[in-house]
């Protein structure tokens, strides 16, 4: 792509919302009850303080955090350039701050897309969920105690997985509180495992397409990112993963935590493949984690992720109600608000169970009777009662997707028609299309009749194939991002608006600008096992240049005294553990903390070996030819138009 064909600044600003796009989400505000407003006047409840514009920074005075930007979501009706639906869900994720739960709980909420939540107990407070940041984790730990006074922290709990929920856990717990080991940590079972593996092996491609998910690139504003349906974005910061102490196993397992007793529920591949749920009787209180917020959740994320089990899910969310049914007078998930009083807390729990049990059996029923994934979403329909339930809209999952994530979960990415089987990729079978359709000029000049009439499905469809065929076709580029801006204009799910608006905005812009990916923090090399740093090296493997190549290495390492023999062969690397090989072409004995550093760039292999920090035996060459055959993986790469290279 030529640079003039992304310069062009007739096409570089957002466009109005089209007159197709202004009826449909006209049509939203009578068929949704917008006069329930029950949700405002919970979302603001118990509210004791906090930061302007919920600014944070870091030490070297970068900002991590800040609602500053999203000033405009103060007006009651929606702009014509965002679906009414999404700019309540964006108004409510506005609040922000310290909040009163009951007395003795408390929430920080809107100082990151996820919650803290902060529990009394006799002497100190137990810290639920840390944060994505060190940086957002300490402030919020600061602004609780300005209203609650000075307290110790007597326990750190991860619910689950995602980083969003641990990533500052080194903002509540200082060095001393560490080496001491005197405040446990607590995660369910196999959070390590999970907490490490989800986003590191596939993390590169994982990274980029988060930002057409979250939209962290694209301008805050009523023609751009307005929120991400679980909160209003990403935080940014330092992060850091540290190790549990602690490990809930089953259901049914409880812990008194300075005093107070905690309930607790497993509730394993849901909405993380670790993930759990309590309840303290102390203060009648249920937090279901992720399971039961306010609005239909993801069952395969944008960025990419496992398949979320629907089905098991949903069987979790009625296990709680069997458990904890009419007796929580308040409930309160890591994101969103809170809700309150027995009855409205167990019909929110039924509806939800509800929503996940109908999307996985009637995407079945409908499989099992042969419909295709993309039939099923054109067909399928929530009920009146759960499609007029506000935390059942799809701000951040979606009916239409979620029911693909099931499909393909039970039967994969094969719809079983042939002609899908083995489909040409983008780039030739655009080349095709454009030539079956008699050129770039008649593409246009139909699919300009369709934009017009609203049919920027199709539109988005055709003028694809033609970026694909000839991504310098500034005319194609323009109208393609001008119809991904409106169907952005129209969605409902912050997820889908996001990647429609950051799809036009790099067809006119191309690719932004980001800085080199940094290297992997060192505590998150520390948490992984030494297998899983050899599965990551594997997948850097060049294979095609690995042809004919044959390399043994010995390793061992004094602190874990691990062994292993790492073996390239077959254009494929392996290991073995707890062996050693009699022919290696090297050995490596070390610490496993040496590695770390090489890894994380601290100092370099053969710095650490001058050092004395490494003893090598054999020819340490095959070393550096091994790592001569690893790929860099880039930050960014094409979406929506092609690949400019690929490493082969």
């Amino acid at each position: 792509m030529t640079e003039a064909a992304i310069r062009d600044p007739s096409r570089e600003s957002p466009k109005d919302a089209s007159p197709s796009v202004i009826a449909q989400n006209e049509s939203m505000l009578e068929a949704l009850p917008f006069s329930d407003t029950r949700d405002f006047d919970d979302a603001s409840r118990g509210f004791l303080g906090t930061i302007e514009n919920a600014k944070i920074t870091s030490a070297q005075g970068r900002v991590v955090w800040s609602l500053e930007p999203y000033g405009f979501p103060s007006a009651t009706e929606a702009p014509a350039t965002v679906n009414p639906s999404l700019w309540r869900q964006s108004r409510l994720n506005m609040n922000h701050g310290l909040f009163e739960v009951v007395p003795g709980v408390y929430q920080v909420r809107g100082l990151d897309i996820a919650n803290m939540t902060l529990i009394e107990g006799d002497n100190g407070v137990i810290v639920v969920d840390t944060l994505t940041s060190i940086e957002g984790a300490r402030a919020a730990l600061q602004l609780y105690f300005k209203h609650r006074g000075q307290r110790p922290v007597a326990a750190v709990i991860f619910s689950h997985t995602h980083t969003d929920h641990w990533g500052g856990a080194r903002g509540v717990l200082d060095d001393e509180m560490l080496s001491s080991g005197a405040v446990p940590i607590i995660a369910p079972n196999f959070f390590m495992e999970h907490a490490v593996s989800e986003n590191i092996i596939a993390g590169p491609a994982m990274l980029r397409r988060a930002q057409y998910q979250f939209g962290p690139l694209l301008a805050k504003g009523v023609h751009g990112q307005v929120d991400c349906g679980l909160g209003k974005s990403m935080a940014a910061g330092s992060v850091a993963l540290l190790r549990p102490t602690d490990l809930i196993m089953a259901t049914g397992d409880r812990r008194v935590i300075d005093g107070v007793e905690f309930e607790f529920q497993m509730a394993p591949n849901s909405e993380a493949p670790a993930e759990m749920h309590f309840y303290v009787p102390r203060y009648q209180l249920l937090n279901l984690a992720e399971n039961c917020t306010h609005n239909f959740h993801n069952l395969l994320p944008f960025r990419g992720a496992d398949v979320r089990d629907a089905l098991a899910w949903s069987k979790y969310l009625g296990e709680a109600l069997q458990l904890w049914g009419g007796k929580a007078e308040a409930m309160c998930g890591q994101h969103h608000w809170p809700v309150w009083g027995k009855e409205r807390i167990d019909t929110m729990i039924r509806q939800q169970r509800d929503l996940y049990k109908f999307a996985h059996d009637q995407t079945i029923r409908l499989m099992n009777h042969g419909l295709t994934a993309t039939e099923i979403a054109e067909t399928i329909r929530l009920p009146a009662s759960l499609e007029g339930a506000w935390h059942g809209r799809g701000y951040y999952g979606h009916i239409r997707h979620n029911v693909k994530a099931i499909y393909q979960k039970y039967l994969g990415w094969y719809d079983a028609n042939p002609v899908n089987l083995d489909p040409l990729p983008p780039v030739e079978a655009g080349q095709k299309y454009v030539e079956y359709m008699g050129g770039g000029e008649a593409i246009l000049a139909r699919a300009r009749k369709d934009f017009v009439k609203g049919e920027f499905r199709f539109v988005a469809q055709a003028v694809s194939h033609l970026v694909f065929a000839e991504p310098d076709n500034q005319a194609a580029r323009a109208l393609l991002a001008d119809t991904l801006e409106q169907l952005g204009y129209a969605a409902e799910s912050a997820t889908w608006r996001n990647a429609y608006l950051f799809g036009a905005q790099e067809l006119r812009l191309g690719m932004p600008k980001t800085p080199p990916r940094p290297p992997m923090p060192r505590e998150t090399l520390a948490a992984l096992r030494t297998g899983q740093l050899w599965d990551v090296l594997g997948v850097r493997l060049n294979g095609p240049k690995a042809e004919g190549k044959h390399i043994v290495l010995n390793w061992k390492f004094t602190d874990t005294k691990e062994s292993f023999v790492l073996t390239l062969e077959n254009c494929a690397l392996t290991y073995a553990e707890g062996v050693q090989a009699e022919r290696a072409d090297a050995g490596f004995t070390l610490a496993r903390g040496t590695l770390d550093a090489v890894i994380a760039k601290q100092t370099t292999f053969p710095e650490a070996v001058g050092a004395g920090k490494i003893d090598v035996s054999g020819n340490p060459m095959r070393l550096a030819e091994l790592m001569g055959l690893m790929d860099e993986f880039p930050r960014m790469f094409e979406i929506v138009e092609p690949k400019q290279a690929v490493m082969t």
